[in-house]
């Protein structure tokens, strides 16, 4: 694992930005598309917001989660809205989008569909990983009811997720998938994460800290 450390997060996302930009590069040179996964969440929002504004072939970018709420576009809660208000803009507005959510009740209803269409454009080249103090990644929750199914090296492309603590359900993309891309970058911000980082490190179980199933690949970005 690569670590880098900055002296506050308008340093780290600067730099992020430019790294994400450059790798995007780097694979456009070498393929007619390129497959980008991104987080929800606040913390990578800035990081969008320098990234759409750079020039690159964006047209030949597709932009994937990797997991979402399982609410509309219109709830405040959906992380397709954050991606779409924050990188899907400018002249990122260019790249298209692979949803990971239709209008349906349950993601059961409607997960055949959008895995298979999200197959199509694995594997992913370019991940983008936020994680939890729980050391969770994507929707990849310690107790979740199918983490352990979602940690399989035959894990379907996506699975639904309850737990206990999340309010609604959630599809997220699963280890074999997470695990399979070409180049991981995690970030991170305050001690506490770096604390639970730090667990992890350890050798922690990836039923209790996911977050592991990448670490061995992943390079780290953090700021206090």
């Amino acid at each position: 694992m690569i670590f880098n450390e900055y002296a506050d997060s308008e340093l780290l996302t600067l730099d992020l930005a430019r790294i994400l930009a450059r790798r995007l590069r780097e694979q456009l040179r070498q393929k007619d598309r390129v497959t980008f996964a991104v987080p929800g969440g606040t913390t990578p929002a800035p990081i969008f917001d320098d990234l759409c504004a750079v020039d690159l072939e964006w047209g030949r970018v597709d932009v994937m989660l990797t997991d979402e709420r399982w609410v509309p576009e219109s709830s405040p809660r959906s992380n397709t809205a954050l991606v779409k208000a924050h990188l899907l803009r400018d002249k990122a507005a260019a790249a298209s989008f692979l949803p990971m959510y239709r209008e349906a009740p349950q993601p059961e209803d409607a997960l055949p569909d959008l895995a298979m269409e999200i197959g199509r454009h694995l594997p992913i080249d370019l991940l983008l990983l936020g994680m939890g103090k729980d050391m969770h990644i994507a929707s990849l929750f310690p107790g979740a009811d199918n983490l352990e199914r979602a940690l399989a090296p035959d894990a379907p492309i996506l699975l639904p997720m309850r737990a206990p603590d999340i309010k609604e359900p959630r599809v997220t993309l699963t280890a074999p998938v997470l695990r399979d891309a070409y180049s991981t970058c995690l970030v991170i911000t305050g001690e506490a994460k770096r604390a639970a980082l730090g667990l992890a490190e350890e050798g922690g179980d990836p039923l209790t800290a996911p977050v592991n199933i990448v670490l061995d690949q992943a390079e780290v970005f953090w700021a206090p």
